[in-house]
């Protein structure tokens, strides 16, 4: 595809396109790991550009998140919300894919990798559980080894998400190590992988880490911002969505939905926990194989990130996300534990859903935003990459804990 530009944006040539050989975003990205994972890297990078250039994959991959997964999910007009902010709100609505979150979209592909690759286990890492349920969920039905590293401090809140997986049979293991977060759950499976790289495949679950991963993950991700283009096409009279807002941890629900407007002139903003903002406070620096804008301290140590939702509990934010924010195409924000909360019971009580504590981040920010940095009578398309199951014990502990103030 040619390089092109609408409204002066750069076209997906120059902006969401293939990194190339070494996974270079501009200035971010590459490929910073230990020698005994060169090989891994390699193989699964020409792995991948062999299954994705063919065409019995993309079938395969597909089929099975038609029949087994249930996509296309749908877009959702929010006509209360709507007409309560001024605003034209539509719902992507990750949250109804199977297993409740977009998360599935990525595994799927990565077992399928699995399999071509001749490997028979899968290792995870997760943080809210829903890259973990999603991952055990594709083991089972491709039927593959999993385990699945978690921090402790996840998986005390998220104890339903664990249990889950291990009625899917997959091994958790919790991480007691640094902040017993994503973060560390992140460095534990990064060494189990150089270990058992032999006959395993490291499901990483965003897009982070070493190349190939940011673009892979992109990649099935970008299945959402397909749907979403042509879905909210047939709702706006053929034109975009003025706006395309998503919740930014590592980052790969957001890179979905982005990479199907990226030609437009639709404004993408990422909202990031304002406990974890990577764009907003971080600096440039290399974490778990990747180079980009990290949570650092003076002597370049990297800081604890604090989000109330465990998915966005990361002291990064995927390299090609830090390149979309040095360009100027998307713009990134935070948001607020005490306004996520709100966010999460205003669209329960309006639209009769609740979603997912992430989720609710990127919500916070249009409802905060309207009439404001929103233009009244724009049309916002949210993605709402899950849903609020796995919350719905720790919000009412925190609307408990509010009213006692």
């Amino acid at each position: 595809m040619s390089a092109r530009a609408v409204n002066g944006v750069p076209g997906p040539s120059t902006l969401m396109g293939d990194p190339g050989p070494e996974g270079r975003f501009g200035d971010f990205g590459g490929r910073f790991v230990p020698e005994s994972l060169v090989p891994a890297c390699l193989e699964l990078d020409a792995a991948f550009r062999e299954a994705w250039a063919d065409p019995g994959f993309h079938l395969e991959f597909e089929q099975i998140l038609t029949e087994f997964g249930g996509r296309p999910t749908p877009v959702t007009r929010c006509l209360r919300l709507s007409e309560r902010l001024g605003v034209t709100v539509l719902l992507k609505r990750e949250d109804l894919a199977h297993t409740g979150s977009h998360k599935l979209n990525n595994v799927i592909g990565q077992a399928l990798l699995t399999q071509r690759m001749g490997k028979t286990k899968m290792i995870a890492e997760t943080g809210a559980g829903q890259h973990g349920v999603a991952s055990a969920t594709a083991a089972a039905l491709l039927g593959l080894e999993c385990t699945v590293f978690m921090g402790e401090v996840d998986v005390e809140r998220q104890s339903l998400n664990v249990f889950r997986m291990e009625l899917l049979g997959a091994t958790v293991r919790p991480v007691t190590s640094g902040s017993r977060t994503l973060k560390d759950a992140v460095n534990e499976a990064m060494r189990a992988w150089v270990s058992e790289v032999a006959d395993t495949h490291y499901c990483l679950g965003s897009v982070m880490g070493p190349h190939p991963f940011p673009y892979m993950v992109r990649e099935f991700q970008s299945i959402i911002g397909r749907e979403a283009r042509g879905q909210c096409a047939a709702l706006l009279d053929g034109a975009a969505p003025d706006l395309v807002v998503a919740c930014v941890g590592g980052g790969s629900n957001a890179a979905g939905i982005f990479s199907g407007f990226v030609d437009t002139s639709s404004r993408l903003v990422g909202v990031e926990a304002a406990g974890g903002s990577a764009i907003g406070t971080g600096i440039p620096g290399v974490l778990h194989g990747m180079k980009s804008q990290l949570l650092q301290d003076e002597e370049g140590q990297i800081k604890e990130a604090h989000s109330i939702s465990a998915g966005l509990d990361y002291p990064g934010i995927g390299p090609e996300h830090a390149h979309l924010a040095a360009t100027g195409r998307a713009e990134y924000t935070r948001a607020g534990d005490d306004e996520v909360i709100d966010a999460l019971c205003i669209l329960a009580e309006t639209e009769g859903i609740i979603c997912a504590l992430e989720s609710a981040h990127a919500l916070a920010w249009v409802l905060r935003e309207a009439g404001g940095a929103i233009p009244a009578g724009s049309s916002v398309l949210v993605n709402l990459s899950g849903r609020g199951d796995k919350d719905v014990a720790q919000v009412r502990e925190l609307l408990a804990a509010r009213t006692k103030r």
